[in-house]
């Protein structure tokens, strides 16, 4: 992921993780990718891969608070070292800044827009709001008609919260019905106090199994399989299936997302911005040696490595993987939300069962 204003954001929402990062560069007035770490990232990303497409995903902060005429940029040199290879756009934005020649940029340039909404206004402005304290579900809203009229292909990342969580139907019904989003992700907020309590705001173990398996419910019994993409749900089928999964918080190991920084500061993982977890400045080391180093390998097998006695005892390892190990908060270390996974997983294993069957029946036939 690139941060192209590392931590800055128009926002202030209060179960934020990555505002405080903002911190660890007090002493840089700017934070501000310049062209020539675009350049130098853009040219080494591309010429470490191996795969003949390349997917690049500007990541916040908030994105949007760099002007089109850097994106443009970007395109300029991706265009210049692609080598043949196609090149894909993904980025990430609360929506709020979304103009019309925003839209009409994202449209032809086939980008992919991640829009993050918590679901309906009520909801969304529990924990969503400016600096100021102001609602801003309305500007998102409008954002996402925005990118609607101009035909840009784009999905929902919503918080679960301690809120929202009691009202799975009417969050998940809002994606559905009112958005017609065709594809959710959804993320369980964990995160922890100063003091390494809980967060108030956190959904609870219980209540986020008894959400899951009220929209997994619904997105069953309304029809909406192959019709709405649910990224938890999809996961949680890969796993069944054996096949990795497409979300790392499921996946069996760590290290396949790392993030730089505005300043070129590589670290191990969007949720790992601390020092111990940085792996050095692609001003001085190039990226695939960062990326591929011993420092990041380590890091990767952590996530197995580190299981809890009872997670590798447990009948539904394999489902979850331990979840991923920020979330390992409990004094045993287990996932805080290890009572609401086995909920959901005994919930759901007759409808995986089958779909495995299915396609296996389906493998086997082809």
């Amino acid at each position: 992921m690139l941060k192209p204003v590392g931590a800055r954001c128009n926002l202030a929402c209060e179960y934020c993780y990555y505002l405080e990062k903002q911190h660890l560069y007090d002493d840089e007035p700017r934070h501000v990718m310049s062209e020539e770490l675009l350049e130098r990232f853009i040219q080494e990303y591309i010429g470490a891969q191996m795969s003949d497409e390349v997917l690049f995903t500007w990541h916040g902060g908030e994105t949007m608070m760099r002007p089109l005429s850097f994106y443009r940029r970007a395109i300029e040199l991706q265009q210049k070292y692609a080598n043949g290879k196609t090149i894909s756009n993904s980025i990430q934005t609360n929506g709020t800044l979304i103009t019309e020649e925003w839209a009409r940029f994202l449209h032809e340039e086939g980008w992919l827009v991640g829009v993050s909404i918590d679901g309906p206004q009520e909801f969304h402005d529990e924990y969503r709001r400016t600096r100021q304290g102001k609602p801003t579900w309305a500007k998102v809203r409008k954002g996402i008609d925005l990118l609607n009229r101009f035909h840009v292909e784009w999905n929902a990342m919503a918080v679960v919260n301690d809120y929202n969580a009691d009202y799975p139907l009417d969050f998940y019904r809002f994606f559905r019905d009112d958005l017609q989003c065709r594809y959710l992700q959804f993320t369980p907020i964990v995160e922890r106090m100063p003091d390494g309590s809980p967060a108030p705001f956190n959904v609870g173990p219980r209540q986020w199994g008894e959400f899951l398996c009220a929209v997994f419910d619904e997105w069953t019994g309304h029809g909406d399989v192959g019709e709405m993409f649910v990224q938890l749900f999809d996961a949680t089928l890969c796993n069944w299936c054996g096949v990795v999964p497409g979300v790392c918080t499921m996946g069996h190991s760590c290290g396949h997302a790392g993030v730089m920084e505005f300043n070129g500061d590589v670290y191990s993982c969007d949720h790992f911005v601390f020092p111990q977890y940085k792996l050095g400045n692609i001003l001085q080391t190039p990226l695939v040696e960062l990326m591929y180093g011993p420092q990041q390998a380590e890091f990767g097998r952590m996530k197995y490595e580190s299981l809890s006695g009872q997670c590798r005892q447990c009948e539904w390892l394999f489902a979850c993987n331990g979840e991923c190990p920020r979330t390992r908060i409990l004094p045993d270390g287990r996932c805080y939300l290890c009572e609401g996974y086995k909920m959901y997983f005994s919930h759901v294993a007759s409808w995986m069962d089958r779909m495995k069957a299915e396609l296996q029946a389906q493998h086997r036939v082809q």
